[in-house]
């Protein structure tokens, strides 16, 4: 059986839609079980409640499991919550670690790791240490692994470009942070789905970290503009200096629930660009371009 963790959010749910379509045996590990079944209806798959802040409950959990695809993410990332534990040092890192030792003690097979483009020992910011150093953790486990360093993704459940396209609703503007030239590779999410559903049979993948971006590489005023034209709507940008948004998020991040943090600023400006050279030798897989993707789920008018 594979046990997705993480497996109701963004990535993690397109996981698990991609291997039930292939018809494997898949269970969902979930905060909260009972959200397990509404997120997947028509689908069999089973519910394992766990939570990557507790050891104890991540032992019941890995029990019987051949591969683990860890897709976890804390809710509303990157916007850190240090009250709640949802940081990354504490999901992406120290969760990881609770589940390579779980995965250890479960007899394990496979470990397939989801880190992001970027993650690096000596990286400047400490989101990409800490993936690195989760990546480190499953490398030293002794399990066979694979690790995905994806880009930009999107698609119809993302909290990214779709908030943008919201704005898009109701202003006569689409407000963005920073100067929009930062260059991104928007890797469509069911891309992401297939490659980790293959991973899970690919011996030659296994011991191997690969980066992974869409096939076009543009900049964030062009994937925004590439969306309002697929939806059929004319909108300008509006450019907010990331500075300003710094200054803003530094008073919105003391409120209980923040909607925003000056490090959240950085991370959604930041260029996130793949290099595809290790995944076309082994995968050679056939990656979206961004308005074929968006086309499935977007239409003129939504």
């Amino acid at each position: 059986m594979i046990l997705v963790t993480g497996g109701t959010g963004f990535a993690g749910a397109a996981t698990v839609r991609e291997l039930a379509r292939r018809g494997k045996s898949v269970a969902v590990l979930s905060r909260d079980a009972s959200k397990v079944a509404a997120r997947f209806p028509g689908l069999t798959v089973e519910a394992r409640q766990g939570d990557v802040r507790d050891s104890e409950s991540l032992r019941a959990a890995f029990e019987g499991i051949e591969t683990v695809i860890n897709c976890v993410q804390f809710p509303n990332s990157p916007i850190e919550n240090k009250g709640k534990g949802w940081t990354f040092e504490q999901i992406d890192y120290q969760g990881t670690v609770r589940q390579v030792e779980a995965a250890k003690a479960a007899g394990v097979q496979r470990f397939i790791y989801l880190s992001g483009v970027g993650a690096a020992a000596d990286a400047e910011k400490h989101w990409f240490v800490f993936k690195w150093q989760a990546e480190e953790a499953v490398r030293a486990s002794g399990i066979a692994h694979v690790i995905f360093r994806p880009s930009w993704l999107y698609g119809p459940d993302d909290v990214a470009l779709n908030r943008f396209l919201g704005f898009a609703r109701w202003l006569p503007f689409v407000p963005t942070f920073g100067n929009g030239k930062q260059l991104m590779q928007p890797l469509f999410v069911d891309d992401l789905g297939r490659l980790l559903a293959d991973a899970v049979e690919r011996d030659d993948a296994i011991g191997h970290t690969f980066e992974v971006g869409g096939p076009e590489r543009l900049s964030m005023d062009e994937v925004v503009r590439t969306a309002l034209e697929v939806t059929g709507r004319r909108r300008f940008i509006l450019h907010q200096p990331a500075a300003f948004g710094k200054l803003l998020a530094t008073f919105l991040q003391r409120l209980p629930g923040p909607p925003l943090t000056p490090d959240a600023i950085d991370f959604i400006t930041h260029e996130a660009v793949a290099d595809n050279s290790a995944l076309e030798r082994v995968f050679a897989p056939k990656l979206t371009p961004l308005r074929e993707g968006l086309a499935t789920y977007l239409g003129a008018g939504k």
